[in-house]
């Protein structure tokens, strides 16, 4: 099984309001990303959008409108590049925006997400080796805060980790079990 990281971007943190997604983006290597910007659902009319969301991710709703691309059709690309693989994230909260993506476009959600903090939990690197391959991602100097380059960071992340738990005879690959699976409600 193929890992993929995968990373949303929203109109706000659902600590603000009601949040939905605006970018997704997906990795498997680390080097390249594939994202999609998302055009606002009908049903999302009166969701919570912040200053600070548009500012950190320098996007603003009518980018949204002018180049996203319409819900249902990020869910059937999405389903598609997805399809097989393990995809893992780098927090709970993406769960939920998969999730409202997917009741947006009135299509049944294609995966669950696991989160890399259970996945190295159970992988039994010391926290010293993990703290050491993530400074040497960020050093690597990924753009933050757009889904394609948090994916891409994430799917590094990975690869480097992959390397630590093979030289022990493991892998972080692996299909989810379905107590481990993230959905919104375990948020």
């Amino acid at each position: 099984m193929h890992m993929i990281a995968i990373d949303f971007e929203a109109s706000c943190l659902p600590k603000h309001g009601l949040s939905y997604p605006i970018e997704v983006g997906i990795s498997e290597d680390g080097f390249t990303s594939r994202s999609w910007l998302i055009r606002p659902h009908a049903s999302w009319t009166g969701w919570t959008w912040t200053d600070e969301a548009e500012s950190l991710h320098r996007l603003c709703q009518a980018d949204l409108w002018r180049d996203g691309i319409p819900v249902e059709r990020v869910a059937v690309e999405l389903a598609q590049a997805l399809g097989g693989a393990q995809v893992i994230a780098d927090s709970p909260i993406d769960a939920y925006w998969l999730e409202t993506l997917y009741e947006a476009a009135a299509q049944p959600c294609p995966v669950e997400i696991q989160c890399v903090s259970e996945i190295l939990r159970e992988s039994g690197l010391a926290s010293c080796v993990i703290f050491d391959a993530q400074t040497r991602i960020d050093a690597m100097g990924f753009g933050r805060h757009r889904a394609g380059e948090d994916a891409r960071w994430l799917a590094a992340l990975l690869m480097e980790l992959e390397k630590q738990v093979q030289a022990k005879g493991q892998s972080l690959r692996r299909a989810p079990r379905p107590t481990e699976m993230l959905t919104y409600a375990a948020i």
